[in-house]
């Protein structure tokens, strides 16, 4: 706390000292920090910079009388006679607002006994808020109009001695605040991130509004306390200290909406007064007369006082709002725009006009999302109130396009509240809102965010309750129930009709998501739906009655699955239990009516594929406990109407449908399954029957042979049958060995149709991953796994001779066929139980190997020409993006082989080489094939990439070798070293993949030097630029490794005889260069090539201090050697010991020119003019 001033101080200050030292001779200090030794330091430094006065000697004892006079803690009752501790006004606020009333009420008392010593509590209290542990300096201050006084209020920094400090005038005081210089970045009590700070802006907001209420009958309109709180808030506001600007602001704009509270109390008396005041007019005794005199008076001194609050309002508006509603933190900007929108709201004769309103729309551009949401939602409180509209229209008609582009925000509670928003502006008026701004929102309704889906849907709710006719006013005409079903039609009408005339997305189910919560009263009613299908008269064309059936199955979804759709965020994903009564209760109602009513509607749209495809999924919903299900009756007629659709359609959307829902009524509890197994069996039975039939006569003599007709009947027979195998176990029918002589015969001489085969591959496939899955109850014995391991490769050979097949279709099932069910078979042999008789292993052919691994290569790996690429460039992007799932899943087929352990991981290696050319398609399945590798063995693993790079390589030295035009599959060097930097950009963990990293750099060494036989026309290796490759894997070796492959580098050279003056030998110097080159910013090249150059004498000392600091990992010497090295010396007669001489001895020519990486794949090579060069060893 700031304590008052001795009396001999404030007799000093009313005089004026010609020294310019002191133009205030009065002062009191204080130091609320607990370190009050360092306040001390800190205010001697001020003192020696004269920036602040002296102390005073008697801090405590004043202290305690000042707070002792002002502050009393507060806990339960407030007893007179008990003795109470003296706390500061900070410390009260975690005392919750009992506490705050009651030692405000003391505070009062204090301030009316002493107002100065008060006042100073509380600025103190304020600048503790602040969070502020330095010292406050308090100055008398005899007059605002004195002109030294400006001249003093500074902020300045103190960077000698670490300290800021701020100086002010909060009349009629002049307040010096001293703070260390890395405050700012302090936690300050309302930003702080521990539990105590969530409270703190709470109870702080409390205080200042509790302060305002106790004050409105008593001292806030003494022209002192407001005026010296208004003062000191507008000056700290206006601090480039964060924790002052944030706080203050905040307390400012609370301390003007409890003055608006105040306004509007007084605003109330006036009212009271002038109709009591009208009232006594009208009598006519004239004894009244002084009564009304008094009144008048009351009714003046009540309007001067809400003037002088509106004065106060005014001020700190000025003063403090519109400097700061665009500060640069955004928590201020927040602030000031929420209580903005409480001002216009509850003072709206002052505050809601155009001159405050164009903040709110300014604001609505804010980058921050919290400002404009804070915005909308001060809007929201607007546009809810209808008396307040007449004001809003000039707002309106000025920011309608922003907040209707605002529906687009990135964040989603900013679209969420703004399309409230607009709800609200469109129900409160017509006019506002035109035709093209409603189909702009009403597009909202398949956003991917439900909850703004959701809005979006009220107001499309709200436009199709209002398009609907009006209730007829005859009632005797038609009873209650038509007169309701009417009106659910002109709603269904209504909803149609936006669906087809807006020409959106259609997607039905994102439309019922979207109108659930809203619109549950209309997709809820299914008997309003079921007669609007039936009933002939209900006036739905057809094409209208086909959305009412997909609007029928996606509100069946929702009532039984709830909101959870697919691309859809923002859901809850736990229900309540109220929520899933609901849920339970809606589903045994639908069950109820639609199990009656589907075969009806079966029966009627049974030509129409499309539609009876969404009515057969239906019963997937069904309720197992409903009441219909006991009916055998309506669950036969049901079997019957869904048997009699799969005679007449062959189409995948229906099959699918009915397998699925076959598969629901078949399960386990339900009362109906029973009656839906038998038909199941029944279908099947008929199918396998007819396609023994059909085949046997195709088959006949000793080929395939079929006309037209029968061929289709197969074909639709077969689809039936993939449908349900694909869902249903179908052993017991020996579906495989039914249709495995399909696949025996030759197309080439006249075999089954493609469409037959692909049909017949996928069934085959089916029976084959159902006997795979059902192996652990069905291998009993080991005659039943030789039986399966039989079947297996049978299925295998078959498979491999489809994949020669001239169709597309048939090789790419025959694929996908072999390696789904070679999955399955890895899967069955990890899984099985070894107390049991386990499957027999199979191991696919090398030749069906082979196979696979060209068909990836052909089919996948397609690099499209230009002719192909235009036509690519013409088609539709729904089509291109077809093509690319289905390379996706065949890449990602084959990998699961490689995972699974069923190929080696060495085939691998050809599917790498196309990481980078097709890492835009491909790249994350390749990534995730090398990442599962690695885990399985990281070994070998990592000889896969080391294969792949060294095909690569040579591949591109043939290429390069036999002169002829560059083949399209063969990839340059550039390509093959940015493969390299990729591979080794996946060894994230350098201790864990220590020894994979050591193994690629030995296997590297031994590719190009061990095969080597140095002649006169040979002298350098073959395969010597393949160590440029190599060399992107050396920075993620560690030193100690590093000095081993060095070594073995070594090793490797010792015997062969290397004259470094030829630039073919550049790899190697390269590829050793990045073995020594250990700084962390140095590369390769700066250390073999710049390091040496005779100019180098302008290097920077920091980089000589880099070079001079430079140890070698593989030589213990402290500093390295120049040594000169003679031409000679490389010679068989030289008498120097080839142990003692360094081999990779750096030629002179390289010294003046950069290295050249092309140069050195081509064997580019110069000449040098001196035979001697400077060389690091």
């Amino acid at each position: 706390m700031i304590p008052e001033p001795s009396a001999a101080a404030a007799s000093r200050s009313s005089e004026k000292n010609a020294n310019s030292q002191a133009e205030a001779t009065s002062s009191g200090a204080i130091s609320p920090s607990e370190d009050e030794s360092g306040n001390e330091n800190r205010q001697k430094s001020v003192r020696r910079r004269r920036r602040a006065c002296s102390i005073s000697e008697n801090v405590k004892s004043k202290r305690a009388r000042a707070s002792g006079s002002s502050v009393r803690r507060a806990r339960g009752k407030r007893a007179k006679e008990k003795q109470v501790e003296a706390v500061t006004l900070f410390e009260v606020i975690t005392m919750g607002k009992s506490a705050i009333q009651a030692v405000i009420d003391d505070w009062i008392e204090a301030y009316v006994t002493d107002r100065d010593a008060s006042l100073l509590d509380l600025i103190s209290f304020f600048i503790q808020c602040c969070g502020c542990k330095g010292a406050v300096t308090a100055e008398m201050c005899q007059s605002k109009e004195d002109k030294h006084v400006k001249s003093k209020m500074v902020e300045e920094l103190d960077e000698a001695v670490g300290l800021q400090y701020k100086r002010f005038l909060a009349f009629p005081w002049i307040l010096t605040v001293t703070w260390p210089m890395d405050a700012d970045s302090a936690e300050y009590p309302l930003v702080q991130s521990r539990p105590s700070g969530r409270w703190f802006h709470s109870e702080f907001c409390d205080f200042v509004s509790v302060l305002v209420a106790q004050c409105q009958h008593s001292v806030l309109f003494d022209s002192y306390l407001m005026n010296s709180l208004i003062s000191l808030l507008t000056e700290l506001s206006n601090s480039y200290v964060r924790a002052f600007r944030h706080t203050c602001t905040l307390a400012a704009v609370k301390l003007l909406s409890s003055l608006l509270s105040v306004a509007l109390s007084l605003s109330v008396g006036i009212e009271n007064s002038q109709k009591l005041y009208n009232v006594q007019r009208t009598k006519t005794v004239r004894q009244k007369t002084q009564q009304l005199e008094r009144m008048q008076k009351k009714i003046s001194e009540l309007q001067e006082k809400r003037a002088e609050v509106e004065s106060m309002m005014d001020v700190i508006f000025k003063g403090v709002f519109l400097k700061r509603y665009r500060d640069m933190l955004p928590e201020i900007r927040s602030v000031c725009m929420e209580e903005l929108g409480l001002w216009m709201k509850l003072y709206s004769s002052s505050f809601l006009n155009d001159s405050y309103l164009k903040y709110m729309g300014w604001m609505m551009h804010d980058k921050v999302p919290d400002v404009r949401l804070k915005c909308v939602l001060a809007l929201q409180g607007l546009f809810g109130d209808p008396v307040l509209l007449p004001k809003l229209d000039l707002f309106i008609s000025r920011f309608k396009n922003r907040l209707i582009s605002m529906v687009l925000d990135k964040d989603n509670e900013v679209a969420v509240q703004t399309m409230k928003l607009l709800v609200l502006i469109s129900r409160a008026t017509d006019d506002v809102l035109t035709s093209e701004d409603y189909k702009q929102l009403l597009q909202v309704v398949y956003s991917s965010h439900r909850p703004l889906s959701a809005t979006a849907g009220e107001l499309l709710y709200s436009r199709i309750l209002s398009a609907a006719a009006p209730t007829s006013d005859n009632q005797d005409e038609r009873n209650e129930e038509d007169e309701r079903r009417r009106q659910m039609f002109d709603r269904l009408k209504a909803l149609l009709r936006f669906y087809q005339e807006f020409e959106l997305h259609k997607h039905v189910v994102y439309l019922v998501d979207s109108l659930w919560d809203c619109g549950g009263s209309l997709l809820k009613d299914w008997p309003t739906l079921t007669a609007a299908l039936l009933q002939n008269s209900s006036g739905f064309t057809p094409a209208e009655q086909a959305v009412i059936v997909e609007i029928l199955v996606a509100s069946v979804r929702q009532a039984t699955e709830g909101p959870a759709l697919v691309g859809r965020s923002g859901a809850k994903k736990i229900m309540s239990n109220r929520e899933k009564k609901i849920q339970a209760d809606d589903c045994l109602k639908l069950t109820e009516h639609l199990f009656s009513v589907l075969p009806k509607l079966l029966s009627k749209f049974s030509c129409s594929g499309d539609t009876v495809a969404s009515l057969m999924r239906i019963p997937q919903y069904f309720h197992p406990d409903s009441q219909e299900a006991k009916n055998t009756q309506s669950v036969s007629s049901l079997m019957t109407e869904m048997a009699a659709v799969l005679d007449l359609h062959s189409g995948p959307a229906v099959l699918e449908a009915a397998a699925r829902t076959y598969l629901s009524l078949c399960g386990d509890g339900a009362a109906w399954a029973v009656a839906a197994g038998a038909s199941r069996d029944s279908l099947v039975q008929r199918w396998v029957d007819r396609l023994t039939e059909k085949i046997g006569e195709s088959l006949r003599r000793g080929c395939f042979s079929a006309e037209e007709d029968e061929t289709s009947q197969i074909v639709a027979t077969l689809k039936k049958l993939r449908a349900f195998h694909n869902c249903h176990d179908l052993s017991r029918w020996n579906v495989f060995e039914l249709l495995s002589p399909l696949l025996t015969e030759d197309g080439s001489l006249g075999g089954p149709s493609p469409e037959v085969l692909e049909e017949a591959l996928q069934c085959m496939s089916f029976a084959m991953l159902w006997s795979l899955s059902t192996s652990s109850q069905t291998l009993t014995c080991r005659e039943k796994a030789v039986a399966q391991r039989l079947q297996l490769r049978l299925f295998c050979d078959r498979s491999y001779r489809c994949l020669s097949h001239c169709n597309h279709s048939v090789k790419n099932q025959a694929f996908l066929g072999v390696c789904d069910v070679l999955t399955a078979h890895s899967y069955q042999l990890q899984v099985w139980d070894p107390t049991c008789f386990g499957p027999l292993l199979y191991t696919p052919s090398p030749k069906l190997q082979r196979a696979l691994l060209t068909f990836v290569c052909v089919n996948v790996f397609v690099v499209p020409d230009g002719d192909n690429q235009s036509r690519v460039s013409e088609s539709s992007e729904v089509e291109r993006l077809e093509e690319l799932h289905r390379r996706r899943n065949l890449l990602a087929a084959y990998c699961k082989l490689i995972v699974h352990g069923v190929l080696e991981t060495s085939t691998a290696a050809e599917i790498y080489t196309h990481y980078v050319k097709h890492y835009s398609d491909f790249g994350d399945i390749i990534k995730e094939t090398i990442s599962r590798t690695r885990q399985t063995d990281k070994i070998e693993s990592t000889r896969t990439l080391v294969l792949c790079l060294q095909q690569l390589f040579v591949q591109l030295k043939r290429e390069q070798e036999s002169g002829g035009r560059a083949h399209s599959g063969v990839q340059t060097f550039t390509c093959i070293k940015e493969l390299a930097r990729r591979f080794a950009l996946t060894f994230g963990d350098l201790v864990k993949f220590r020894e994979c990293l050591v193994m690629i750099h030995r296997n590297g060494v031994e590719f190009v030097f061990q095969e080597f036989r140095q002649a006169p026309d040979n002298a350098t290796p073959p395969y010597l630029s393949y160590l440029t490759i190599l060399s992107e894997f050396s920075n993620k070796l560690l030193k100690p490794d590093k000095k081993a492959v060095l070594s073995y580098l070594q090793k490797h050279t010792a015997e062969h005889i290397i004259d470094l003056r030829e630039e073919c030998w550049q790899p190697l110097i390269y590829y050793r260069a990045t073995l020594l080159a250990v700084a962390e910013m140095e590369d390769a090249v700066s250390y073999v090539s710049s390091d040496r150059r005779p100019g180098l004498h302008s290097r920077s000392p920091v980089s000589k201090q880099k070079l001079e600091g430079y140890k070698s990992p593989s030589q213990g010497r402290p500093t390295e050697q120049v040594t000169k090295v003679n031409k000679p010396s490389f010679s068989h007669s030289s008498q120097v010991n080839p142990g003692d001489t360094d081999p990779f001895s750096v030629p002179p020519e390289l010294h003046g020119r950069s290295f050249n990486m092309a140069a050195t794949v081509l064997g580019i090579n110069g000449e040098s003019d001196d035979g001697s060069v400077d060389i690091e060893l």
